[in-house]
């Protein structure tokens, strides 16, 4: 092949529709180019016109317009225009200009048509637009990990064992042995008809029964666990796995409706859940002390690149790390109160932030705060409750969770307080929002309470739920807050880089992607009064209210996950090379594939912040 057609085809390989296709294919479409050059300004297709030609941009910057002259779209190097028009009839539908001095290929219809008949990759791509092709190659991801598609029934090999509750110790024990399983379902039959109401596990057998020499005759109500965490049959394995991680729970049974169709074990997950952050969060509660869990800490990283590895999705990694991430804080409380002796009155410690949202990666540090019984007396509690926090705080550090540069942590004596104290907080915060308060809502709007009294943080949530939704002149200016934060793309859908600094030359994931994201969905969650946390879960939410139509919080959700990923990956691949992580990202460094879906998902987030603009009348003035 000539030089000049060579570098012809090594270019348009990088991009997709053609990053996909065989040999053969791009050398037909090489040899049938025309190469044209077009100065700024200059129409390239005008409506109505005749195309023949499917226009591949080699450099340069082109605008495509709709019939009534409305920008529809700008499209740069590496990307195609006038397609649309070569699948009805050769008519132009979309006009095209340049807008910068440009270089382009110009492809017949006939190698066109070719592809568009004989490969499926190629016509899906040219047949959808932005949205739809991020939300393909969202798909082609989830299609390629086993736990995304398979149900949680594909672990469940027998029927439920199950047993009344008015069973004794030795007879449950004997069921357990008899049928050789770990787990006994517990069944309450007073009613019409059974209904599922405790779990014994062999480890319940030897910490609750045997350890305390129970007679043979106990009832094994006594002993069994209530309040059961349950997964429906429809789940999907990855939410099994989920579910096991947030709750430290080793045995889930598996529901449909009213009916127990079975009990999935966490060695029945392990199988498929290859990336080990199982045994991590199991191997975190079986230290003694922080000298353990320091050393603990050092697989998390691992985890972390093998979950990457295997094409975990972003939902399953932030997940799996905030899981740990709170396994670490919940062992080091254990730690803290045998240490210190047991709370002089009641608690909860909450986790703020990714951790509560469950988008936590490795780059991250502590936020966190602990809510207080109303009976807490400073002067006789809050040593206690301080050197707790402080035990927490400096164990988190040693295992690789550095201290928050804000102090959003327990250690702060501001955010240590009773729970009344959190409610007026909340309550000044929504009804005299100010910057600083803004800002406080971005951080404390997301909590989970992790420790202790957790329904104190419950109750927190439904102050938040009930009087946000409610207070228009919070939501407007807590867009308007979130509208700071923009997404990379300049205005020829280049990307806008920082120019000065150690990060010359790179932008941020976080700060110009998945944070303007989190922000403008915690806003909506907010306005509809949802109590969710993930983004993911709030989108879901949202949409049920119809504030969002369904097609536009599945592109927020597309658009999400593929920045998400990205950066996932970003951070992965700096570990496997021996540098520290972080979330700045060089185009030069990315694939053509990224590159070209980053710019699709960047679009969507800026309509987004256009719609939440316009929703919450947030546009112009001042923060406050």
């Amino acid at each position: 092949m000539q030089a000049e057609l060579l570098d012809i085809r090594n270019h348009i390989a990088q991009y997709p529709p053609f990053d996909d296709l065989p040999e053969e294919l791009l050398e037909r479409i090489v040899a049938g180019i025309e190469v044209v050059y077009c100065r700024a300004g200059t129409p390239i297709l005008e409506l109505g016109q005749d195309n023949h030609w499917l226009h591949y941009i080699r450099s340069g910057a082109v605008e495509i317009f709709r019939r009534s002259g409305e920008l529809y779209n700008r499209v740069g190097e590496g990307e195609v225009f006038g397609q649309f028009g070569l699948m009805m009839n050769k008519k132009v539908r979309f006009p095209a200009k340049a807008i910068e001095d440009c270089l382009i290929y110009k492809i017949p219809d006939e190698v066109f048509q070719y592809l568009w008949e004989q490969d499926e990759s190629f016509a899906d791509f040219v047949e959808i637009e932005d949205r739809s092709r991020l939300r393909s190659a969202v798909s082609r991801r989830e299609k390629s990990n086993e736990l995304m598609t398979a149900k949680v029934t594909r672990l469940i090999s027998r029927e439920p064992i199950s047993a009344p509750t008015t069973v004794r110790l030795q007879e449950a024990a004997r069921i357990m042995t008899d049928n050789g399983v770990s787990a006994l379902l517990l069944m309450d039959e007073t009613g019409d008809k059974p209904k599922l109401t405790g779990i014994i596990t062999d480890r319940d057998l030897r910490t609750r029964a045997v350890t305390h020499a129970l007679a043979s005759e106990t009832p094994i109500s006594e002993i069994m666990t209530e309040g059961l965490i349950t997964i429906s049959a429809r789940s999907f394995i990855f939410e099994a796995m989920l579910t096991m991680l947030h709750n430290n729970v080793h045995h889930l049974p598996v529901v449909e409706g009213d009916e127990v169709r079975g009990v999935v074990a966490l060695s029945d997950i392990v199988k498929y859940e290859s990336q080990s952050s199982l045994f991590l969060v199991s191997n975190i509660y079986q230290q003694k002390h922080v000298k353990g869990l320091k050393k603990v800490s050092l697989d998390v990283r691992d985890s972390f690149v093998r979950m990457v590895n295997e094409d975990a999705n972003s939902h399953m990694v932030g997940s799996a790390m905030a899981g740990i991430g709170r396994s670490f804080s919940q062992k080091l409380l254990e730690l803290g109160e045998e240490e210190l002796g047991p709370p002089p009155v009641p608690y909860c410690f909450m986790a703020l932030g990714s951790m509560a949202r469950d988008e936590q990666l490795v780059v991250t540090d502590q936020d966190n705060a602990m809510i207080l019984d109303d009976s807490f007396i400073p002067e006789e509690h809050d040593d206690y409750f301080l050197a707790l926090a402080k035990f927490v705080s400096d164990g988190l550090a040693e295992c690789g969770y550095s201290y928050c540069t804000g102090d959003i942590m327990a250690t702060n004596p501001k955010w240590r307080q009773p729970l009344k104290v959190w409610k007026q907080y909340f309550t000044q915060w929504i009804d005299s929002p100010n910057a600083e308060t803004l800002l406080n809502s971005n951080i404390f709007f997301d909590l989970d309470g992790i420790h202790g009294q957790t329904e104190l943080a419950e109750q927190l949530k439904t102050l938040i739920s009930e009087k946000a939704s409610n207070s228009q002149r919070f939501l407007t200016l807590l867009a308007r807050n979130a509208l700071n934060r923009t997404p990379p793309l300049g205005f020829f859908r280049t990307f806008v880089l920082e120019e000065d600094g150690k990060h010359q030359k790179t932008f941020n994931l976080k700060r110009r992607g998945t944070a303007p994201l989190s922000d403008l969905i915690r806003v909506h969650a907010l306005a509809c009064g949802a109590r969710s946390q993930n983004s993911f879960e709030r989108l879901r939410d949202i949409a049920k209210t119809k504030l969002l139509m369904e097609d536009d919080a599945s592109n927020l959700r597309d658009a999400l996950e593929f920045i998400s990923i990205v950066r996932i990956r970003h951070q992965a691949l700096a570990i496997e090379e021996g540098r520290e992580p972080d979330n700045n990202v060089r185009p030069k460094d990315l694939s053509p594939f990224e590159r070209s879906h980053l710019k699709d998902a960047f679009q969507v987030v800026s309509n987004a912040q256009k719609f939440l603009r316009f929703r919450y009348n947030a546009g112009g003035g001042r923060n406050v």
